[in-house]
Order: C-alpha cells, then structure tokens, then sequence
C-alpha cells in the first residue's frame, strides 16, 4: 500500500473540486523541494505527430486547466503534459457542486463547464513554467459564445497559444458546454477544421514553426459517425486524434444515486465505450493520422491495451483520483512491454 492509498480515506473526505485544488498546490509547493520525482526514468522513445516523446504516457486535459502546475505533474514521469481546456475569456463555469466521485465503480461525474482563467492567464503560466518538454494546449470556446460562432473563439485560443505549445488540441467533445458536441457533425466539424487548418498554415509562415494539431472526440458515437469524422480528419489533414472524452451514458451506474446527475462520465466505466472507438478509429485511419487513446485507465494493463488497440499514446487523469501517482510508473512499465 502507497502513501496515497493510506491518504486516500482521508481525501475522499474533502469536497472533490476542493480536493483537486489542494493536490495541485501541494505538487506546486513541493516541487521545489526535489518532490515529486518518479522512481525509475522510463525512457521509450515515441513519435507522436511529428514530436519526439520520452514516453508514450500522458496527462489528459483538465487536471492543470490554467497551466499552473506544469512542471510539477512532468516530473510525475509523464512523457508529455497537456493542459486546459482553455477559452479565449475567463469563465467560472458551471454552477457548483459539478464534480462527483463515484467510488464503487472508481468513475468520476463532472460538469465543470470549462472554468479558466483565460488563454492569456494560462499564457502568461506557460512562460514562467519555462517547460522544455512536449506540451499540448487544449481550446474550447466560451460558453456565451454561440455554437455559430464557435470557430472564432478557437481561432483565437489557437493564435494566442501557437507560440507557446508543441501541440494544440480542438476539443469539441465536451458534454458541458451547450451544442459543444454539434461540432462533431460532418459540416460543421469540415467548416471548423478546415478553418484551423488555415490558420495554422498562416501561423506556420509567420512563425517559422509547425505546431500539429489534434481533435478530442467523444466515446458516444457510432460507427457512422466515426466513419464520418475519420473521412474529415483526412481530408483536412488533421494531425491526431484523441480518443476519447467523457460518456454521457451512465448507464454502467446502474440505480446509484449519482447515476442522475448531469455531466460527462470518466473512470472505469468509460473504458469499453473508449476502446471501442479507439479500435474503429485506428481502422478507419489506417495508419495515416496518429490516435492517443483515452479514457478507463486505472492500471498499467489499461494502458498497455489501448497501444495494443492501435493508439501510439495514451493520457489519463481520473485514473489518478483512485490510484494516485503510482499509476504512471505502472503504465510507464507496462507499456515499455508493449511491442509496437
């Protein structure tokens, strides 16, 4: 048993937004301290959009939404970090509570709503963090935005961050955000990644720097729609994709209490839903765009599964609110057993 599983009792204790807040400040305040440090520098040299990686092993969006803690969660072991979701105004959110842990099926329910501090906060993180290592930032829009005028808001988030990120993640596969998830559809998803697109092209010119962009999609589609959005990925020449975001299906809850509440589902439940989209996706793709798989790791097996899937990354954060920081030297070592 780790010091976290003996804190864990504890911990559960605490308000789960509150929780959050008190385990990012305590890695920032420690990290100075030499603290924390993986036991073993696992090193599996990977190729993910053009970047080079130390390891496949990444920490999913929304645990450092404002870039506060970069450092700190890298020194975890982590191969590459990514922060946000981030909008181009500061935003409180959803009204709380919006975050729920479900301890008899190890998920968490959240509704959070895309709280930040705003890209130019998270910006101003980004550079005093002075990281030197792979680092994705991932963009939303506001919510007050309307849905037809969404692509402005990302157009924004990805100018402001080009500069500063090695990857940019387009997350429309948020349950939160109201017709968040309309994007996905096949004219819609075309007018808003074609218009990245340009931009990053225009970005690229002026920078003297090719920063690959990814698109978050959700596990709650079917073959249909994965078919759609594998044929849209290709035709804009997107370059990665990541599967997947929360469920909205909580049917794995079965008559728990919390089984009712709004807002996306992550954990283990999420896991199968995950995988299957993943498999379908790396098909449909054939090798042409790159997948991180997402979603339901809460051992290294998990982890070692989605590569064997097919993705040639994988990210995960819930999985931490049950096994702590442990789980990254174990997906870490059960992953470099992976042959690719």
């Amino acid at each position: 048993m780790n010091l976290y599983e003996l804190a864990q009792p504890l911990i559960f204790k605490l308000d789960p937004e509150c929780a959050h807040q008190l385990a990012l400040k305590t890695l920032k305040r420690a990290y100075p301290l030499g603290i924390p440090a993986p036991a073993n520098p696992y090193i599996q040299p990977t190729q993910l959009m053009g970047l080079d990686l130390p390891n496949p092993v990444g920490l999913a969006a929304g645990m450092d939404k404002n870039g506060e803690c970069i450092q700190a969660l890298a020194a975890l072991g982590f191969g590459f970090i990514e922060i946000g979701t981030i909008t181009p105004r500061p935003q409180e959110g959803n009204p709380k509570p919006r975050l729920f842990r479900v301890p008899e099926h190890r998920a968490v329910i959240n509704r959070m709503g895309f709280n930040n501090h705003g890209i130019d906060a998270l910006i101003d993180n980004v550079q005093r963090a002075n990281f030197k290592g792979v680092l994705g930032i991932n963009i939303g829009k506001n919510a007050t935005t309307p849905i037809e005028n969404a692509v402005d808001d990302y157009l924004i988030c990805l100018e402001k961050a080009y500069h500063h990120a090695s990857y940019i993640t387009v997350n429309i596969s948020s349950p939160n955000t109201k017709n968040l998830r309309d994007l996905q559809g096949g004219d819609e998803l075309t007018k808003l990644l074609t218009a990245l697109k340009n931009k990053q092209a225009h970005l690229q010119a002026a920078c003297n720097k090719y920063v690959p962009l990814a698109v978050k999609i959700a596990p709650d589609l079917d073959a249909e729609q994965i078919e759609n959005i594998a044929q849209i990925v290709l035709q804009t020449e997107m370059d990665g994709v990541i599967a997947t975001n929360t469920t909205i299906d909580k049917s794995a809850l079965g008559s728990h209490p919390l089984a009712a509440e709004q807002g996306g589902l992550s954990g283990e439940p999420v896991r199968e839903a995950s995988n299957r989209v993943l498999a379908a996706l790396v098909r449909e793709l054939n090798g042409k765009v790159p997948v991180i798989g997402v979603g339901g790791i809460l051992s290294g097996e998990h982890a070692a599964e989605k590569l064997r899937l097919g993705a040639t990354a994988v990210q995960f954060y819930s999985g931490m609110v049950y096994r702590g920081t442990a789980l990254v030297g174990e997906c870490l070592e059960a992953c470099q057993k992976v042959v690719k």
